[in-house]
């Protein structure tokens, strides 16, 4: 939900033309290293772009680029456990990358349509969208504007729940995930009163061709569908010294999810009161108190006349509309935390909170440090409650509208800040929960070599009505980590290549439905054969360890051309 305190993990490298996240390059694999053709590097270095469509900002110094693309590559996936199946299928794609850098508009467009023709192996042809796109335009500047996201990924969805984010597979286990948002936002201010007031709305949607059915004696995990999210907050305030020595600000939000797996609910409404008091030019205190109620509910799978669930064609539980909704959870009541604020330069900021909330502790912060433009340190804690939809809305929201790497990868990383959804998309499980979690990114550029390193950790504790079908998992608690690196750069004028690893653990918090290990490593090499047209070559290893399941290892290469319209 929006009222999640948290800063989503980042990982600039500030001020270089190319931007890298570190866990931007796990769990996919990588097309390029830098733009399409290894144009990157030359455009960064001041060079005119060598392909697409070009338009310079009127004395803004930045570019709006369009860049279309086909591409067709030639691809072998070999089975090396549990079986020795091999796969060999041709991909079509077609995509395009933009860049809006206009006075009014700020965005950056990556998207991507393959269609994969097998010859060989026991799975059928299939259609995949990915993508990442952020865009916001100024309806009137410095007062109203409009901002959007939105993302496509491939998902290896588990028996228990976990996910893998864009897997090397191309089984029937490999799903989609779509989710957009949109909405405006009003800044302006009435004497020494500063307003601000946005909307947001969002749509989330996991597709899936067969629905896992567990084996007998197994607990059923019911696999999110789709959620309708919206956020709206107002708020007033003064600066610190304009009316009184400590700075005040009025807030007031309301949250909502909608979740179609049987009728879930989150709402959430909040009041509040906020003091900021500057004890020297770079420490602030800050104080926050208020009312909050917030609600989740759901109704019951219906019934057959044995009293089991019915479980509908998808695989998911069929909600009973006949029944009242039930409450899962309900807190109603104050709210307040308290913390510090210390930016000593622009290259360094810390906030560190603690409070109460969800009747309980509540912690979060940040911390940021880019000692020069070549590295950068970045650290979150969070803690709300959400469900899968909202989690993933949230993390996109994050991602800035200059974000140099996104779509297959996760991560959209720029220099106004940064995201990755790869810890959203960890469960696909449709129940509520309360998340907790910290993240670390590390980034590094030294010349032609960038370096980017991420580790994160999140645990969510499950909401569920008591007396209904997902009672069962009611105070289950799963914990996800992730570690991941990539290593990347230019081999002369023409040639550029990448390395990526990635490594992440999920506990379902019961035997019943274990636990899973995803992990991989990637390598591709670029050549530039001519001023539109790219040569690759890409090799891979992606495997997972599972406790009631036969582990998987799959090798996977590809050559390929791209040409750039």
């Amino acid at each position: 939900m929006k009222r999640t305190r948290s800063i989503i993990l980042t990982g600039l490298l500030a001020g270089s033309g190319l931007a890298v996240a570190p866990g931007a390059l796990a769990q996919s694999l990588p097309y390029q290293v830098g733009s399409d053709d290894g144009a990157a590097a030359s455009d960064a270095e001041g060079a005119a772009p060598r392909s697409g469509h070009s338009a310079r900002g009127a004395g803004s110094g930045v570019r709006t680029t369009i860049r279309p693309y086909l591409e067709v590559t030639q691809n072998l996936l070999a089975q090396i456990t549990p079986g020795n199946d091999v796969v060999t299928y041709t991909t079509l794609a077609a995509g395009v990358d933009a860049t809006l850098a206009g006075r009014r508009t700020q965005g950056q467009i990556s998207v991507r349509y393959e269609r994969r023709f097998v010859e060989k192996g026991r799975v059928g042809d299939s259609d995949t969208i990915s993508g990442m796109a952020r865009v916001s335009h100024q309806l009137v500047p410095r007062t109203l504007s409009i901002e959007a996201g939105g993302l496509a990924a491939r998902t290896r969805v588990e028996a228990n729940g976990s996910a893998t984010l864009n897997p090397l597979s191309v089984n029937d286990a490999v799903s989609q995930v779509y989710s957009v948002y949109a909405g405006p936002a009003l800044t302006t201010h009435s004497g020494d009163v500063a307003i601000n007031a946005n909307y947001l709305a969002g749509y989330t949607k996991l597709t899936q061709k067969n629905a896992y059915q567990p084996a007998a004696g197994q607990p059923r995990v019911d696999l999110f569908n789709h959620s309708v999210v919206q956020s709206a907050q107002v708020s007033a305030g003064t600066k610190a010294g304009t009316v009184l020595p400590v700075g005040l600000t009025a807030s007031a939000g309301w949250d909502r999810e909608d979740i179609s797996n049987l009728d879930q609910r989150i709402d959430d409404k909040r009041v509040g009161l906020q003091a900021t008091l500057p004890v020297s030019r770079t420490v602030q205190l800050v104080g926050d108190v208020g009312w909050e109620h917030i609600r989740v509910s759901s109704r019951d799978a219906l019934r057959d006349a044995n009293g089991n669930a019915v479980v509908g064609s998808d695989g998911r539980y069929v909600t009973d509309t006949s029944k009242p909704r039930q409450i899962a959870y309900d807190s109603n009541g104050l709210t307040w935390d308290v913390g510090v604020m210390w930016r000593p330069s622009r290259r360094t900021s810390l906030s560190a909170f603690v409070g109460r909330r969800y009747d309980s502790t509540t912690y979060f912060g940040s911390f940021s440090y880019a000692p020069n433009t070549r590295s950068s340190l970045n650290i979150s804690v969070y803690d709300g409650i959400s469900g899968f939809g909202s989690s993933l809305s949230n993390a996109l929201k994050q991602v800035p509208t200059d974000f140099a790497t996104g779509g297959a990868s996760g991560c959209g990383i720029g220099a106004t800040g940064g995201s990755c959804v790869n810890g959203a998309l960890s469960s696909v499980s449709s129940s509520v929960f309360r998340q907790r979690g910290v993240s670390a990114t590390y980034g590094f550029a030294m010349g032609r070599l960038r370096l980017g390193v991420g580790a994160g950790y999140v645990r969510r504790r499950f909401i569920a009505a008591p007396g209904t079908v997902l009672a069962q998992a009611n105070g289950t608690v799963d914990q996800s980590w992730y570690v991941t690196g990539g290593v990347s750069g230019q081999l002369g004028r023409d040639a550029s290549f990448s390395v990526a690893v990635y490594d992440a653990w999920y506990d379902s918090g019961t035997a019943l439905l274990g636990n899973t290990n995803s992990y991989g490593i990637y390598a591709s090499y670029y050549r530039r054969l001519a001023d539109r047209l790219t040569a690759t070559a890409s090799v891979g290893l992606d495997g997972v360890s599972r406790d009631l399941a036969a582990d998987q290892l799959e090798a996977t290469g590809l050559i390929g051309l791209r040409y750039t319209l």
